[in-house]
């Protein structure tokens, strides 16, 4: 369902396309784990896509991206007080656990996740073997 969520057209044979398939996946399955509501579930894979679309589609750099990750978090939160009535989206425990999460599996391999987005590379053959 998440290959079709994310219109992923070339999985068997982009290693890209695989890669964020599985880091999609994963960061769902971190959410439903911490339990999170419907509407932070969703506030949480709009964080993960934000931070990636930072990084692929506006070449920020690491320092950038973590600002406006900071930006982002913060209002998330604004607005959803100001829309919901809720004092807060995540509780300030919750964001702790996510701005770990994000600074373990994306933050840390930034350059490794820079070269996939950035990094011409030639297209494979795949023969009928």
């Amino acid at each position: 369902k998440m290959e079709e969520f994310l219109n992923l057209t070339q999985l068997k044979t982009s290693l890209k396309e695989a890669i964020l398939l599985d880091y999609y996946t994963a960061g769902f399955c971190w959410a439903k784990e911490m339990n999170f509501s419907l509407i932070q579930l969703s506030g949480f894979m709009d964080l993960i896509n934000f931070a990636l679309e930072n990084l692929s589609g506006k070449h920020m750099t690491l320092g950038d991206n973590l600002k406006e990750l900071e930006r982002a978090m913060t209002g998330i939160r604004e607005m959803e007080s100001e829309e919901r009535g809720d004092l807060n989206l995540f509780s300030i425990d919750q964001a702790k656990a996510i701005i770990d999460y994000l600074v373990t599996s994306l933050f840390k391999h930034y350059k490794a996740y820079e070269y996939l987005f950035h990094t011409r590379r030639e297209e494979p053959v795949i023969s009928n073997e």
